[in-house]
């Protein structure tokens, strides 16, 4: 059943939402080269917890962990390890969420660590903007097959990347995943068609190289089968007349990001 979201709703999702961002700012901070991904994950749930909120991955289904960090080929849902150091020219998804005011935030973000290779830098920014071309088409009166394929257009059709088809975006609220499903690929005019207070959060996960995945022996990690990178962005929007309104944000992580950015350049001088 698909829960549509009033407007006090969608404002307590949205403090959610931004949360997650401020999370996810202050990983951008952080993050180097010799961090390990436990690092990272013990500082998003101290940020989560100090605000008074609670961790909406750790423990669901089992999940034993705040954040899904997953590394280079590693497309989603990798499990944060004291052994798991990150490396110059690594790129590493960040996904979490929490639980806050009976409501649900999810947003997710792909890192560069140091100096990554162009092709890289490529992907990373070919599945950011395929995100706000999904959102483009999140408004009353298209269908689910829009948003889908707004990014297979850009990432698979125009790219030549792989769009991943077993995981998708999902709605939320109360829950972490609410239906509807919210594929990355699709027909235009295709499937469930939008309605004003509609909560989803669109996350593409590109891989490099072919679309083709497995589940690693942790049983949780998505792996790509050509062992090629894999990018993922996630926003949570609500669905509205003219124009989505994103819940979530990336203007913090992005300033942090040049920050600490800034920050290494001037130390390796």
């Amino acid at each position: 059943m698909i829960y549509y979201k009033t407007n006090e709703e969608v404002e307590l999702i949205r403090k959610s939402c931004l949360l997650v961002s401020k999370v996810l700012a202050e990983v951008a901070l952080m993050i180097r080269p010799g961090i390990s991904t436990i690092e990272i994950d013990q500082l998003a749930e101290t940020v989560i917890r100090d605000h008074g909120a609670e961790p909406a991955f750790k423990g669901y289904k089992g999940f034993p962990a705040t954040c899904c960090i997953s590394v280079n080929e590693e497309v989603v849902h990798g499990i944060p390890l004291s052994d798991d150091e990150l490396q110059e020219g690594d790129i590493v998804s960040v996904d979490t969420g929490v639980f806050w005011n009976g409501y649900i935030g999810d947003s997710a973000y792909t890192f560069a660590i140091g100096e990554i290779d162009p092709e890289l830098q490529k992907l990373l920014s070919v599945t950011k903007e395929s995100l706000y071309k999904g959102i483009e088409k999140a408004i009353v009166g298209n269908r689910i097959g829009d948003i889908g394929y707004a990014v297979q257009e850009h990432t698979e059709i125009k790219h030549g990347y792989g769009v991943v088809r077993e995981l998708t975006g999902h709605g939320l609220g109360r829950k972490l995943h609410e239906e509807p499903e919210v594929p990355n690929y699709g027909r235009r005019g295709n499937g469930l068609k939008l309605q004003d207070g509609l909560v989803i959060a669109i996350e593409p996960m590109i891989n490099l190289g072919k679309k083709d995945v497995f589940c690693a022996d942790d049983d949780w990690t998505i792996v790509t089968k050509d062992e090629k990178p894999s990018a993922h962005f996630e926003h949570t929007i609500v669905v509205r007349k003219q124009k989505a309104d994103i819940l979530s944000s990336f203007i913090e992580i992005e300033a942090n990001e040049r920050k600490n950015a800034n920050l290494f350049s001037t130390l390796s001088i």
